[in-house]
């Protein structure tokens, strides 16, 4: 009997390291002796089997091994509740807790963070109020299941921390952090300040952990630091935890020397190879140091001993913030499955916020067909954002709208896309419409709602509807208005043609104007010949972006349309001085799953002769139905240019060159999407209305501000861009 005793003890001790150090392979081999002893089913050992293999994400065999076990209690079932929500088969979860014959509180706790993790809300809260009317103990893990389940609703937030307060659950410290935590990523910093501060004695390293990214988060870096330097000075001990939400303020600081510098200090520490420490370098390199710094990312990225799928994650994500870089992305996207690594969310969001940029629009497809097959959960409502995203920025709304449509559950954040989808492409009376049914439901519009409103008006010049949605923000919603707002509205006043009042409207706004209110006011100086303020307007954009071509290049175009041939000369030989280039016309297409280059005035594609053999006879055919070339648009002097100059420098502009390729490549019926990097030209607007006419073809242009849909020599924009 003591043999067997000691037996059983040092069996139990074993499988209990393979469950903590989640080593799968001896567990493995001490479950298979277990099956083919003699002894009788022990239900203590078989549910840490069952643990086990949860851990370690074997769920077919965590299931194996729960349903073998004879006599299954309580704590069996909360494993493989746990188990399966985990795996984000929150059904199942559900399914098999219903088969529970005694539920306890763990088990109501373990559905109630399942659901959390699903993001279902309303179900999480059912549950709770039924673990109310049978009278079982609430405790604090119930408190935070059901905080995290509140996701972005702060209302309910609030209501649970009444709730919190009054049961006298605001002793509990993991309560107090996710009430820090959600509170902050509802955007209520006061409150989450409220209860870190009020917890006195309470807060512990997470609490000041909570706290720091809570400020990082919402642009307080310098707050966050020193918050750090006082948690150190109280004797705190710093861990990865500590040491990853200083780099998220410092990233919040856009700080890329302070950040090089706490580098330096993690190598030291020996954290650099830490994966959680290797997340937050990698985001603040990404994020803070352009192309650049993602060269440093890869760099922390290779010193990471075992890259876990956050870390990948974190890189994916990295490589969609440059747009040159959206290969990469989808390249990492890929090798990450290679070595076995699943996909969850983050990643499918990652991945396709990079296929949005690239001009493939079978990769997208390709990643939504993965994530319909994938584990994702089909109403996971990031990933069909993301997707809604990545359609219409590939030119293709219908798709885009058939996925709203088909969503079950739906936030502002689905609304902001699509009603931002809808003003991109020009169908400005959907989006609009659409913003109407946001409010119908009950779902509050956010600031980003309104930039997508207001953009809708400036694609359509409704200046009236305009102002008042810009009032609105304010008055209805309280939302103060920032500066993205504020250059809408200059947008929407200056394409109007009321060019003084935007320059009033730009001169009192309650901050300094930036580049992005400035450039609206320039372009719209260029639609309306107002030299002297795009003089302004210029100016004020070259001092406050040295580097950038588009006041250079802008004003010298308007001194050259209104034959200024002296200043325009002026403006290039400023340029060249401050070895400012202009960037060239480029243009992308795909077909048949290949992406094409086109641009201006280059003779590197294959098929360049053929395409221009084409746009050629395509010529032909549009002058007989009236298409005379606008030679302004070539910005090259009459008296000095060559017989024939203009003409061709027009005619090989990338987009109509990768139109025409288009064009003959493709069948009737196939859809033609073309990428520009620059402003359509008003010469290659007019040809491509052509161009839809003589072929009986839809064609879809997205230059740098819009998208331009053109169909029986007509265009969305109504020629009002």
């Amino acid at each position: 009997m003591n043999q067997t005793s000691w037996t059983f003890k040092s069996f139990r001790d074993l499988l209990l390291k393979c469950v903590a150090e989640r080593d799968l392979f001896t567990g493995k081999t001490l479950h298979a002796r277990y099956l083919k002893s003699l002894v009788a089913s022990s239900t203590y050992l078989s549910n840490h089997f069952v643990n086990l293999y949860s851990k370690c994400g074997r769920l077919s065999c965590a299931r194996a091994a729960f349903d073998s076990t004879e006599q299954p209690n309580v704590f069996s079932y909360n494993v493989i509740v746990k188990a399966y929500a985990k795996d984000s088969k929150i059904h199942i979860a559900r399914q098999l807790f219903d088969e529970i014959p005694q539920p306890d509180t763990v088990s109501y706790n373990t559905l109630i963070s399942g659901y959390a993790d699903a993001r279902e809300t309303v179900s999480a809260m059912v549950l709770f109020k039924r673990m109310r009317e049978l009278s079982f103990e609430v405790d604090g893990f119930t408190l935070s299941g059901l905080i995290a389940a509140c996701c972005d609703r702060v209302e309910l937030i609030m209501q649970l921390h009444c709730f919190a307060v009054s049961g006298g659950f605001d002793s509990y410290s993991s309560v107090n952090n996710a009430f820090i935590s959600y509170y902050s990523k509802g955007g209520l910093l006061r409150e989450a300040v409220s209860v870190f501060y009020g917890m006195g004695e309470l807060r512990d390293e997470v609490s000041w952990n909570s706290m720091i990214v809570a400020y990082g988060q919402h642009k307080e870096g310098a707050k966050a630091l020193a918050l750090y330097r006082e948690m150190i000075l109280k004797g705190f001990r710093i861990d990865m935890y500590t040491l990853a939400s200083v780099l998220n303020a410092l990233t919040s600081l856009n700080d890329l020397m302070g950040g090089r510098q706490f580098h330096c200090k993690l190598i030291k520490a020996g954290f650099h190879q830490n994966s959680h420490v290797g997340s937050g370098l990698i985001d603040f390199y990404s994020k803070c140091g352009g192309l650049n710094g993602m060269s440093d990312a890869e760099k922390v990225f290779q010193e990471i001993l075992s890259p876990d799928l956050v870390i990948w994650n974190t890189m994916i994500s990295g490589y969609s913030m440059n747009e040159e870089l959206s290969e990469e992305a989808v390249r990492s996207f890929r090798q990450m499955q290679r070595i076995g690594h699943r996909p969850d969310d983050c990643s499918f969001v990652c991945v396709t916020s990079a296929c949005s940029n690239l001009c493939s629009t079978s990769q997208g497809k390709q990643i939504h067909g993965l994530a319909i097959k994938s584990h994702i959960p089909w109403n996971r409502i990031s990933v069909n954002n993301s997707l809604i995203s990545m359609y219409y920025e590939n030119g293709n709304l219908q798709d885009a709208r058939r996925v709203f449509d088909r969503m079950p559950e739906v936030n502002a954040v689905t609304y902001n896309c699509m009603i931002k989808g809808y003003a991109q492409h020009g169908r400005v009376t959907e989006a609009l419409l659409l913003y109407q049914k946001m409010l119908d439901s009950g779902i509050a519009p956010n600031n980003i709602t309104f930039v997508a409103v207001l953009s809708a008006c400036v694609h359509s010049g409704k200046v009236a509807e305009g102002q008042e949605y810009f009032n609105t923000m304010k008055e209805r919603f309280k939302i103060e208005p920032e500066a993205e707002h504020y250059s809408c509205m200059i947008d929407l006043l200056g394409r109007a043609g009321k060019l003084e009042e935007a320059e009033r409207f730009l001169d009192s706004m309650p901050f300094k104007a930036g580049p992005v209110a400035w450039a609206a006011l320039l372009n719209a100086c260029r639609k309306h010949k107002n030299i002297v303020l795009a003089e302004r307007a210029a100016n004020e954009l070259m001092a406050m972006k040295p580097n950038a071509d588009t006041p250079y290049v802008m004003l010298a175009n308007m001194y050259a349309d209104a034959g200024r041939w002296e200043e325009m000369a002026a403006v290039r030989k400023l340029m060249r001085s401050r070895r400012i280039r202009k960037k060239p016309g480029c243009s992308w297409i795909e077909v048949k799953k290949k992406e094409h280059v086109f641009v201006a005035e280059d003779w590197s594609h294959p098929m360049i002769r053929e395409v221009c053999e084409y746009l050629e006879e395509m010529m032909k055919k549009m002058r007989e139905l009236g298409y005379v070339m606008d030679k302004r648009w070539a910005m090259v002097k009459v008296d000095e240019a060559g017989e024939g100059e203009e003409e061709m420098r027009l005619g090989h502009h990338s987009e109509k060159l990768a139109v025409a390729f288009g064009l003959m490549s493709t069948g009737h019926g196939e859809e033609i999407v073309v990428k520009k990097n620059l402003r359509i030209c008003g010469d290659c607007h007019n040809a491509i209305k052509f161009m839809s006419e003589v072929t009986g073809r839809e064609i879809t242009v997205r230059d740098n501000l819009r998208f331009h849909c053109f169909k029986d020599g007509k265009c969305s924009c109504g020629d009002y861009w």
